[in-house]
């Protein structure tokens, strides 16, 4: 019978799921359970995955303390793949130390690529990359390189380090190959999709085009005055005016460089930046006030005078002003780029990711939802959310190898 637990999980190995299920399907015996587990992940039936290999950790003896930390690490990535974020983080540290241990420093590996590839969906690059240089560089199996170069693409798409991010995709196209998996290799290409897609639009002088990742990484160094929608501020090389607490003042500056070398009149800055239907004399005391701290704040970078119609913005030490926008906009973008991997998510682990709260995150959804732009199932906790897939950073389960040592 060991020999079909062995030819399970060479099926899954080779990405046969399917194969792996003909062998296991009628036992129930730990290690059976835990392989049909892993191919009930790869076959998409997450829920049913998840109870399998909670039975086969029950199951394990208490000397098998390495086959149930596989079992977690396996769940692990269950739940970063359901983006359960809130999943406890401790109990895959755990896990990872006890295969660290005893030996198992592949699935040890792969326990840490999960724990970074969380960091990086929660927006902690810099503690991403610190994961995996505690992991070292030794030799992995081709699959679980692939996963390696996928997180380390992850942060430097992050960064806007688009030459370092070719790189590794390059290096996990390679391990792909190798690999012999076709669902590793689709994770590659579409995660390459990310380079050559539209990541922004450039507005200038009353047009605008679309920029892929490359343009906007060299726009960082652009000696022009820049105004930046995704990051609320405005710069000009090293010089940054941070505008993220002060709403009203980032959209007097974006209409001004929109407008730039031309003015704004009065009432289309009111009606603009303060979402005013009717104006009156109330609205221009306001105005006048704002301006005014608004040139407090882009002192080092611009100026901005009084024309017969409304302001205009003058730079300084550059002869281009461009706004750098997002490639759609609307009022829940930044719910909608989370949703746009093609994953359920969680109203609770999208406020984890985005930094606010499951309320705010849950009327987004709700108003989304009347519009047709998302859809739910479930109910109650398991409840998810959904937007038809379009590319982004690669969220497929992406399990290395068998729990168990053959």
């Amino acid at each position: 019978m060991e020999s079909l637990i062995t030819a399970a999980a060479r099926a899954l190995e080779a990405g046969d799921p399917l194969g792996a299920l003909n062998r296991v399907a009628l036992r129930n015996d730990a290690p059976s359970l835990a392989l049909r587990g892993i191919a009930m992940a790869q076959l998409g039936d997450l829920a049913k995955a998840k109870a399998l290999l909670r039975s086969a950790a029950r199951a394990f003896g208490p000397r098998e303390a390495v086959a149930r930390a596989r079992c977690v690490v396996a769940e692990a990535e269950i739940a970063l793949v359901s983006r359960d974020l809130n999943w406890p983080v401790k109990t895959l540290a755990a896990a990872r130390a006890t295969l660290e241990r005893h030996g198992d420093l592949a699935n040890a590996a792969h326990a840490g690529h999960i724990e970074a590839r969380r960091l990086l969906l929660v927006g902690r690059p810099d503690d991403a990359e610190r994961t995996l240089t505690e992991l070292g560089t030794s030799p992995l199996p081709p699959a679980s390189q692939v996963v390696r170069e996928l997180v380390v693409a992850g942060i430097a798409i992050r960064r806007l380090k688009t030459k370092d991010a070719r790189a590794a995709l390059d290096l996990a196209a390679k391990a792909a190959r190798q690999a012999g998996i076709p669902a590793l290799a689709a994770e590659v290409d579409s995660a390459k999709l990310i380079l050559d897609t539209p990541a922004a639009r450039l507005i200038a002088r009353g047009s605008e085009h679309p920029l892929l990742l490359g343009e906007v990484e060299r726009l960082a160094t652009s000696t022009a005055l820049v105004v930046d929608t995704f990051h609320h501020v405005v710069r000009r090389q090293g010089v940054v005016a941070s505008l993220g607490t002060r709403p009203v003042l980032f959209a007097l500056a974006r209409l001004l460089a929109q407008a730039w070398p031309a003015d704004v009149s009065r009432e289309a800055l009111i009606s603009g930046a303060f979402q005013a239907r009717h104006v009156d004399e109330s609205h221009r005391a306001r105005l006048r006030v704002e301006i005014g701290r608004l040139r407090t704040k882009l002192k080092p970078l611009a100026d901005i005078s009084a024309t017969r119609q409304g302001f205009v913005l003058s730079p300084r030490k550059t002869r281009d002003v461009l706004v750098l926008a997002r490639p759609v906009e609307e009022k829940h973008a930044s719910v909608l780029a989370f949703l746009s991997d093609g994953e359920p998510w969680s109203s609770s682990a999208l406020a984890l990711a985005l930094g606010t709260s499951p309320r705010t995150v849950q009327r987004a959804l709700e108003e989304l939802a009347r519009s047709n732009k998302v859809q739910s199932f479930g109910h109650g906790r398991a409840r998810r959310w959904m937007t038809p897939p379009v590319p982004g950073f690669p969220t497929g389960l992406l399990l290395p190898g068998p729990l168990m040592k053959t």
